[in-house]
């Protein structure tokens, strides 16, 4: 077991625990730091019957009072409304401010989870209890909540950090392949932004023998970012890498692209970007783009350059008639450029040139 301790904007702290069997101790783990309170567990259709009750019982014998709140799976969940259900289910268990809710699932369900916790009574505790490599690596980690409105991804939200987040890298053994690949991605973007033999996992080693190393890179490295930018004024800019075009590229597929391949796609595009720009070397594009298929992620992007500018102009990111993006100058090291909106699709068409 890893532990992690991440510090809070208010100078508060709270665990990012990595390890086998979590999830049958989360209750008596949370015991030893809070008298037992009203529990709110969210989960979704997936991911309820696997573990919700394993979860249950591990609070409830802890001496916790536990509710449940199931949604339906999937990036549609990520709305208003089944935001505005989940408070109504707050209500009606008549949580309170010295209660807790935790998110049991993957990113959908601790952005929804978190945001719905950060609004409710203006901020309840919650813990995160990720379910997915996407969501271990990278969602659970540094407060950021959402949900999607219908112009764009994440437009609605805040930063709320959890009270801890405690990943059981045993609920990776019933993931699709699908969806480690989605968390492959993050992992790969950590990698090329700092941590080259994080990197080298994908590269040339074995990530499914390797998740726990995985997780745990991965979260040294957000920790670190999050510590020092808690709400993203400048270096934790850094994180996205990839995520402007991946943004427009789930909106224009309707979703049907999942987050991390769509963020596959972003971080070739961005490389392929900085190679036409003299940033970054051919052969440094060439290893990335061997990691991310290594990995089982598209990096062709199956959409044009002036589409996916005119989305991700209203992309959260941008301020004012700028935006920043994020440009790899070699593995293990990233730069922010600040680019004009109309300059979008420039940048967007060198990173679809010479794509296979």
């Amino acid at each position: 077991m890893n532990k992690q301790i991440l510090t809070t904007p208010e100078g508060e702290t709270y665990p990012i625990v990595t390890g086998a069997g979590l999830l049958d101790t989360v209750g008596e783990t949370l015991a030893a730091e809070m008298k037992p309170c009203r529990v709110m567990i969210v989960s979704d259709t997936n991911v309820a019957p696997l573990y919700l009750g394993r979860v249950q019982k591990s609070l409830a014998d802890a001496g916790f009072s536990v509710y449940t709140h199931v949604v339906a799976a999937g990036e549609e969940s990520k709305s208003v409304s089944t935001f505005g259900a989940l408070l109504e289910a707050f209500c009606e268990a008549h949580m309170t401010r010295t209660d807790l809710a935790v998110a049991l699932g993957g990113g959908v369900i601790g952005d929804l989870t978190g945001f719905a916790a950060g609004c409710y009574l203006r901020g309840i505790r919650f813990v995160q209890i990720p379910t997915t490599l996407l969501a271990a690596v990278d969602a659970s980690v540094g407060g950021k909540t959402a949900v999607n409105l219908a112009h764009g991804k994440n437009l609605a939200g805040l930063f709320h950090q959890p009270i801890g987040v405690y990943c059981d890298v045993d609920t990776l053994k019933t993931l699709p392949a699908h969806e480690i690949a989605d968390g492959g991605a993050e992992a790969i973007k950590h990698g090329v932004l700092d941590d080259p033999a994080l990197f080298s996992i994908y590269e040339t080693g074995d990530p499914a023998s390797s998740y726990e190393e995985i997780i745990v890179r991965s979260v040294i490295y957000k920790s670190k970012i999050v510590m020092e930018d808690p709400t993203e004024k400048g270096v934790r800019k850094l994180l996205n890498f990839g995520h402007t075009p991946a943004h427009a590229i789930e909106r224009l597929s309707d979703f049907g692209i999942s987050h991390g391949h769509a963020v596959g796609i972003g971080i070739a595009m961005m490389s392929r970007a900085a190679v036409k720009r003299g940033i970054l070397q051919k052969s440094e594009l060439t290893r990335i783009l061997h990691a991310l298929e290594r990995a089982d992620l598209p990096t062709v992007c199956p959409y044009k350059a002036h589409e996916m500018a005119e989305i991700a102009a209203l992309d959260k990111k941008a301020a004012g008639s700028g935006i920043t993006v994020i440009l790899p100058e070699m593995i293990g090291r990233c730069r922010m450029e600040k680019i004009a909106l109309s300059d979008l699709e420039a940048l967007f068409a060198d990173g679809l040139e010479g794509q296979a």
